[in-house]
């Protein structure tokens, strides 16, 4: 299981000072596309740390809503909505080969990411967008669910490949999809994060809001870099997940 974290968030005067620290614990950076935030100098910063610390590079593309953060659901057509796609992924990537990098995946950011995971149509679209822009098989990262083969046979059929993410830090519903952060409780403290997520490791499963159990592939754990305590979860994280690693690794074989 990797770590990954949504990175480049700064905005001009408006700064999230977590990129530095929080790079040396991830495996993947999920870098902002400059439209819900990351300027361009921001996202320059945040694709050198990531190279530095040989981090994969995820362009983090969103509704165009700096305004919300992209936690807004826009009203957009599916041309309207793929154009807007290629544009982020295409800038991010162009960016990152200035520095002798590349972008290696896709993950949508936050109302967009959301409204995929529960609009058929929607995904589709946003499938349709991945597989045809101008970074060549990139995987498409989404929410791991408990109905993760039907979302795999939507993938194949326009030759995606998924990879599946689960939130240390947010709250799950008994449907199987993120709380909202308006409903109490739905953002998780570092103590309650750090018990979920290493459940998630040793067992594959996750305690909805009403204590049903969801099991679902994981294939990368997500700190949000905006999260309180976000650095010493990752590092807390990091340290668990070297553990397991260490844990499973054949005697004798090469660690």
């Amino acid at each position: 299981m990797m770590l990954n974290c949504d990175l480049g968030e700064s905005y001009g005067a408006w700064t999230m000072p977590v990129d530095e620290q929080i790079m040396v614990h991830i495996d993947m950076a999920n870098i902002a596309c400059g439209f819900h935030a990351g300027d361009p100098l921001t996202l320059q910063k945040a694709i050198g740390l990531a190279i530095g610390h040989n981090v994969a590079i995820g362009a983090h593309p969103s509704y165009p809503d700096l305004a919300g953060f992209g936690r807004r659901s826009l009203a957009m057509g599916d041309d309207e909505l793929i154009a807007c796609l290629h544009y982020q992924i295409a800038a991010l990537d162009g960016m990152a080969k200035a520095q002798g990098g590349e972008v290696e995946y896709i993950k949508p950011h936050g109302a967009l990411y959301n409204d995929l995971m529960q609009k058929p149509a929607l995904r589709r679209t946003v499938m349709q967008a991945v597989a045809s822009c101008s970074v060549t098989n990139a995987p498409l990262m989404i929410q791991a669910h408990p109905d993760h083969q039907q979302l795999s046979r939507e993938a194949a059929e326009f030759g995606l490949v998924l990879l599946f993410e689960a939130f240390a830090d947010r709250k799950y519903t008994p449907e199987g999809y993120l709380m909202s952060r308006k409903e109490s409780g739905a953002v998780l403290n570092e103590e309650q994060a750090y018990e979920q997520a290493t459940r998630l490791m040793d067992e594959g499963i996750i305690i909805a809001s009403d204590y049903s159990v969801l099991s679902m592939p994981v294939d990368t754990l997500c700190v949000h870099g905006d999260s309180p305590g976000a650095v010493a979860m990752a590092e807390s994280l990091r340290v668990a997940l070297t553990k397991r690693k260490l844990t499973n690794v054949r005697p004798g074989a090469d660690a």
